[in-house]
């Protein structure tokens, strides 16, 4: 656990230093495809669900595919651990219009107990936990969500969330 805190703070810290990314053609899609796999073998029984959108064709983009790897297992992750036994997690990969442009898009959407407008607004802060009791009764550091808007913006994008209490999350 010591050595997964350690090696998160310094994938942020080459983050923060704007260290070059190994940028590649990449299928976004296939990432997914790779992560929900995981996913799977890592909650048997828990429903992950996969949905591509398009005509067939791979969404490629320019980017380094293990770190975007990392920002889809890191969302299902935190999916995985804030939502019910038994409650579907989707990843969805597809384009999305923004503001004139042709932008890739991942959703990861979960039917979780959601998180208030003020959590929503804080929850990609390094360290910032949603369950502050001492406890960490789902184990978590606080970094998983600071490393995926930390990773998308190396990548020129951006991170939000849509989340009401008992509404479920969707990370895009």
């Amino acid at each position: 656990r010591m050595g997964l805190l350690v090696d998160d703070l310094l994938l942020l810290a080459r983050l923060d230093q704007q260290r070059p990314l190994e940028l590649a053609p990449v299928a976004l899609d296939d990432v997914a495809a790779a992560a929900v796999e995981a996913a799977r073998a890592a909650a048997p029984g828990r429903p992950v669900g996969l949905e591509v959108a398009g005509d067939g064709e791979p969404l490629v983009v320019e980017g380094d595919e293990a770190r975007l790897h990392q920002v889809v297992a890191n969302l299902l992750d935190n999916a995985l651990a804030y939502s019910p036994a038994g409650t579907p997690v989707i990843v969805r990969v597809g384009r999305a219009g923004r503001d004139g442009a042709d932008l890739a898009s991942v959703e990861v959407v979960d039917q979780g107990p959601g998180l208030t407008p003020e959590q929503a607004e804080r929850v990609f802060e390094r360290f910032y936990r949603v369950d502050a009791a001492r406890s960490r009764s789902l184990g978590g550091t606080g970094l998983g969500l600071s490393i995926v808007a930390a990773i998308v913006a190396a990548h020129g994008g951006t991170v939000e969330v849509d989340s009401s209490p008992g509404a479920g999350a969707t990370f895009r």
